[in-house]
Parts: C-alpha cells; structure tokens; sequence
C-alpha cells in the first residue's frame, strides 16, 4: 500500500510539473473573486457579476474592460486563453487590441464572437464581420476553451484546440474601416442584450515577442 502511495505521488508530481511546463509564461487576469484590473463602463455596470470563480454577464450593453498592470494593459501580439459558456438564445463577445469606452460598443480593435444559439448568424469562433463562422462549434450549457493568437497581421482563433479562423490582415485597409484593425490595446467582455447570459472562467495571457 505505502508503495503504491509513493507511485501515486510521484505521478501526480510529474502530471503537475508537466502543467507548469505547458503554460509557463501565461498570467492570470481575473482572481476569481473579485474584478480587480477591470473597469467595466458606465452604462449598465450590473450586468458583471462574480458567481462561484467565474464572471457572469446577464443584463443591458455593458462592457468590462482589462485595466490591470499585465502589459500595462496594452497587448500587441499575445496569447489569449479563457473558458466561456453560454445559455440558450445567449449572445456576447471579446475584443482585442481595443481600449476603454464609457459607453457604446468598443469601435477600437476586433470582436471575437460568442454565440450559439442567438438569432445572429456568425457564431463562436467568428472574428466579427471579418472572418466569420456559420456552423456551431459548440453547444450552449457547456465550457468550451477559447484560444485567441495574435502575432504581427496574423490572427489565430481556436475553439477547444480547433482551428475556427486563420485570418491575415491586409496590409492595406479601406478607409471605412475606422479604428477596427490591429494596433494594440487591451481586452474586454461584452454584455450584450438582456436576454444573453453567459460565463467566463480561468482568463489568462501570454505576452508573445
């Protein structure tokens, strides 16, 4: 018995070690507990709110926005891993290389999307209006992994390891494009309707040179 203990720990050691390896250079943006390094804006801050580690959005338009010291919250190529779930009928979003707005929807940066079962057509895996995804990934009342890469023009988007959109921006944008290209800049989850509710969990980043 006492040998299989051993075994046992010393699998577990190896298994953890091995983790630790995998995400090394990744850091953690939200605790879990509370919103520290994020501003959500003014319209209709109730609808974020923490529930058992996880952030839940359920409420009008309302944005919540990383401002914490990561980066100085202001990422230009980087790796983006979070879990999201969604309820029935439920609709939201991440951007990326955007900033802080007291109001409106983010016009700076790109929106990754969040949607199953909304009556929008582009769903998760979508980087919106650019490269956008018909089919489903995934199904609601699930985690799912969400996985977004940007390095240089290049923009990868994963869902639960699958490839969903490899987009390249061109090198050179028309005009009405306004401000909905790659820069750099923070991050931020979208509230969108009051009928949406969904969930986002273990958000982490890894600065990329």
């Amino acid at each position: 018995m006492k040998k299989t203990l051993i075994v046992f720990s010393l699998l577990l050691t190896i298994n953890y070690s091995f983790s630790q390896k995998k995400e090394k250079g990744f850091v953690s943006l939200f605790d879990g507990k509370t919103f520290a390094g994020w501003k959500v804006n003014e319209e209709n801050p109730a609808t974020f709110s923490i529930e058992d580690g996880m952030i839940k959005v359920a409420g009008d338009r309302t944005h919540l926005f990383y401002e914490g010291a990561v980066a100085n919250h202001d990422f230009k190529n980087f790796e983006l891993k979070l879990k999201a779930k969604t309820m029935p009928g439920s609709n939201s979003g991440i951007f990326i290389h955007t900033t802080y707005q007291t109001k409106g929807w983010p016009n700076k940066g790109y929106e990754v999307q969040v949607n199953q079962t909304h009556d929008d057509w582009r769903k998760t895996g979508s980087l919106y209006s650019f490269s956008d995804v018909k089919e489903n990934l995934v199904k609601d009342n699930e985690w799912y992994n969400y996985d977004i890469i940007v390095n240089g023009k290049h923009i990868v988007i994963k869902v639960n390891d699958k490839v969903a959109v490899d987009y390249t921006e061109p090198d050179t944008l028309p005009a009405d494009r306004g401000e909905r290209h790659l820069s750099s800049g923070t991050f931020a989850l979208q509230g969108h309707d009051p009928k949406s509710v969904v969930y986002f969990k273990d958000i982490e980043v890894k600065v990329l040179e």
